[in-house]
């Protein structure tokens, strides 16, 4: 079966957005967003909400992006590659290829997406995950907590809930992110 992985940028304090709602706090440098981009190539089926969907479309809907370096254009083909499931009540059409939208979080949906699955899936967003870690579907984290402290919102885990953890891999890099990914018990 294929592994479901949590996948967050996260500050020290534990948020994913600033005051503002924001994300702009971790432009990544070279090295981290080489190891992003690893990430996301590992996985075949990205798991967002709307809003993360949204945010990240722009991978794919605009070509000025993947244009600028051999990086981002090797990010944008690893985005584009993938299949997409979006969570949403809202959206009616995907703006992009290889993607789906179901209109709420099936956990015995995703159980067998991941039974029937080749490759890794990736969940992206902190509430989704957090439905995904509440009913167990989720095997492993891989968290880029950056060097601020943002007092902001949206907690990259839920706090309302317990989960053991093993450290698997830990990568610092020279501007101060570190890479944690840990296996769930």
């Amino acid at each position: 079966m294929a592994k479901l992985i949590y996948a967050s940028n996260m500050s020290l304090d534990g948020c994913t957005e600033d005051e503002h709602g924001a994300f702009d706090w971790a432009p990544p440098d070279d090295d981290v967003f080489a190891v992003i981009t690893n990430v996301m190539r590992s996985a075949g089926t990205y798991l967002y909400g709307r809003r993360m969907y949204e945010t990240l479309a722009v991978w794919e809907t605009d070509p000025t992006l993947a244009a600028r370096s051999d990086l981002t254009a090797d990010y944008a083909g690893a985005w584009q590659a993938a299949d997409k499931v979006v969570y949403s009540s809202t959206l009616t059409e995907p703006s992009t290829a290889n993607t789906r939208i179901e209109r709420h979080f099936d956990p015995s949906a995703v159980h067998d997406l991941k039974a029937a699955a080749t490759r890794d899936l990736l969940i992206g967003g902190p509430n989704l995950a957090a439905q995904a870690l509440a009913a167990g579907l989720v095997d492993e984290l891989a968290l880029f907590v950056w060097p601020v402290v943002l007092g902001g919102r949206n907690p990259a885990l839920p706090t309302d809930a317990r989960a053991d953890l093993e450290l698997i891999d830990e990568h610092r890099f020279s501007n101060g992110v570190v890479h944690l990914r840990y296996r769930l018990h």
